[in-house]
């Protein structure tokens, strides 16, 4: 058995390579929508973190996802924490991870988003998750750079200020920081003359009330979108696997609850008028459901890729399909937030 980030480099380089499933024609038109302005053929992604350096954009693609999404990339190359740092929890069907943004750095990454675009053209949406540099000393300036770097080049870009395991990781929770970074942000994508949609992306160990706080700045900023969500630091009690007790960001199963309950509450909060994108324990057709039904408009997988296989996102999609013919909905965005309208 290799250990679990051997196996997911080894995953990444078939895909890369050639190997895995072979996209299918079975984008039903009802999973068809258009948001912040871009086509998704269906709703569902391979979340960040999966391909954090893009060597692998095409393979993504052959899963069947209505967009990808590359990164955590930040600035400079970074080693990220030291190895071990990510542990496969199989009883739980989840995963602890601590990787601290490991990747090549924008340049590379960049230039390989660029031949992919060259080579196969816009097709779906292609979206870049941006990060701080650990060891930067002005992590907003970072993500100045990286809107100026990718704005020209990608459909959107998500504003990652919600991840634990990296020093710089959630210095933007604090809520003035948070307003003074989109501010800046919103100024820099300006000023490139390109207009990608931006995408806020939160952790779901936030107090009531800071959520709040955060969703208020976020949609007083103009921001096309929100991340529900980043990994989790809690540890349910119902964990059996031993390496529960690892540090870092848990995800897969036991997350599911509790990112739809962070869903249902930012739906409510902004009226269902901001797009949200729902992350967390989506190991079905069925869990991607219950997401949508609770806010969201897009739906990312990763963890459940791990145990569902390859195949999860057709089924996903076959799935979804077949429950809005079974509710009545003609399209995947009478279905987004219906559970707030029974």
């Amino acid at each position: 058995m290799f250990p679990t980030e051997t196996g997911h480099g080894l995953a990444l380089r078939g895909l890369a390579s050639g190997f895995g499933p072979r996209e299918s024609a079975d984008d039903f038109p009802t999973l068809d929508q258009t948001l912040f302005g871009h086509r998704f053929a269906n709703p569902v992604g391979v979340s960040a973190g999966f391909d954090k350096n893009a060597v692998a954009i095409a393979g993504v693609a052959r899963l069947g996802g209505g967009f990808i999404e590359v990164g955590g990339v930040t600035p400079r190359a970074q080693a990220g924490n030291p190895r071990p740092r990510l542990f496969r929890l199989t009883p739980d069907r989840a995963a602890i991870n601590r990787m601290g943004f490991n990747n090549d750095g924008g340049e590379a990454v960049l230039e390989r988003l660029l031949r992919h675009r060259n080579e196969k053209g816009t097709g779906r949406p292609i979206g870049v998750n941006m990060a701080a540099n650990a060891t930067s000393d002005d992590p907003a300036q970072d993500f100045v750079d990286l809107v100026t770097l990718f704005a020209p080049a990608v459909d959107y870009l998500t504003i990652d200020v919600s991840c634990p395991n990296t020093e710089n990781g959630q210095v933007f929770l604090e809520p003035r920081a948070l307003e003074d970074l989109l501010a800046r942000l919103n100024t820099a994508r300006n000023d490139t003359g390109a207009r990608p949609a931006m995408v806020a992306k939160l952790a779901p160990d936030l107090e009531a009330a800071h959520l709040a706080e955060l969703i208020e700045i976020i949609t007083a900023a103009g921001i096309d979108a929100i991340t529900l969500c980043n990994t989790t630091t809690a540890r349910p009690a119902t964990l059996r696997s031993p390496h529960a007790g690892q540090r870092g960001g848990l995800s897969g199963a036991p997350l599911f609850e509790m990112s739809n309950e962070m869903l249902r509450t930012v739906y409510q909060q902004t009226n269902g008028e901001v797009p949200l994108v729902g992350v967390g324990g989506i190991q079905s057709g069925a869990d991607a459901y219950t997401k949508i039904r609770a806010g969201a408009s897009l739906v990312q997988v990763y963890t459940g890729l791990v145990y569902a296989g390859p195949g999860l996102i057709q089924a996903i999609k076959r799935d979804l399909a077949a429950f809005l013919v079974r509710d009545g909905f003609a399209n995947i965005a009478e279905a987004v937030g219906s559970e707030h309208q029974t």
